[in-house]
């Protein structure tokens, strides 16, 4: 017998749906009040929706719509029924509001303001519906399509496509407008990591030395934290060696290396970014 696919509950659906409209209304703010005004881009369909749309002189709303459906089609396999709705249900959000936003006037044409604060406001958007299921860019699922055919990844596919929309700015704006564009997306870029992960992120240490024990006691007393003891095996000496397993937040990164630094100087410690962490017992414990 397969295994039974997750079902979303009512209250999850309507939770992403909340997320998903405000992620995608945002969007449409950042475009409309900041971004095309401006004759500034975004990467994807977006960056060439606003430029056909200039073209044409016909409404954005339309070609957000039209230009990411038939990419929802083509990888309806690929990204799955949860995802394609949800994406679907973004765009629609974010054409029908850039269709109410048009006769708003833009709040600034400021060169460094326009850019700056579109691309935030466009990162924030784009990161909410991401991080609630959905997307609102086709170039993604162009990449995940064709990322089996060709010899890239999925990040470098989407990173090529959006370095050729942003200079096609550059032929349909002026390159001033190609320039802005490139650092309201580089904002807009780092905004969705931000949205995504959270300022309270998450690093996940690894610790060998051989005072595992008195260093794992003091991580346990002095941070709260759990740790995990892991087996290993040295690659040149051949000896067994104890790994100490923990995950910390941010905040907690500078005393633990003090911690470490002070019971085993010579020891070997790795901190790493992680951008999620459920189960377990990663609840921070009460420090006496």
């Amino acid at each position: 017998m397969g295994k039974q696919h997750y079902r979303l509950t009512k209250f999850e659906i309507l939770r992403r749906i909340i997320f998903i409209t405000i992620g995608a209304g945002l969007v449409s703010v950042a475009l409309e009040i900041f971004l095309v005004p401006n004759n500034i881009i975004d990467g994807g369909i977006v960056g060439i929706s606003i430029m056909v749309a200039h073209l044409t002189g016909l409404p954005l709303g339309m070609f957000l719509f039209l230009l990411n459906v038939p990419f929802l089609i083509l990888g309806y396999k690929q990204i799955g029924k949860t995802f394609a709705l949800s994406t679907l249900y973004g765009v629609a959000v974010m054409s029908i509001g850039t269709q109410l936003l048009h006769p708003v006037n833009p709040l600034t044409y400021s060169t460094f303001l326009a850019p700056v604060v579109g691309g935030v406001i466009l990162g924030i958007g784009v990161g909410l519906v991401i991080r609630f299921g959905g997307s609102l860019d086709g170039t993604e699922i162009v990449a995940i399509v064709f990322n089996k055919r060709l010899p890239f990844s999925v990040g470098e596919v989407v990173m090529f496509l959006n370095l050729f929309i942003l200079g096609s700015a550059g032929f349909v704006f002026s390159w001033d407008s190609a320039m802005y564009s490139l650092i309201a997306y580089y904002i807009a870029f780092k905004m969705i990591d931000i949205t995504i992960e959270g300022f309270d992120e998450s690093k996940a240490v690894w610790i060998i030395s051989e005072e595992a024990k008195e260093i794992g006691d003091a991580i346990m007393n002095r941070l709260g934290r759990g740790v995990t003891y892991l087996k290993g095996e040295g690659g040149f000496t051949g000896g067994s060696k104890r790994v100490i397993f923990c995950v910390i937040t941010r905040l907690e990164e500078a005393k633990m290396k003090s911690i470490v630094q002070e019971l085993d100087p010579v020891a070997f410690l790795a901190v790493g970014n992680i951008h999620d962490v459920k189960g377990g017992r990663f609840k921070k414990r009460d420090i006496h």
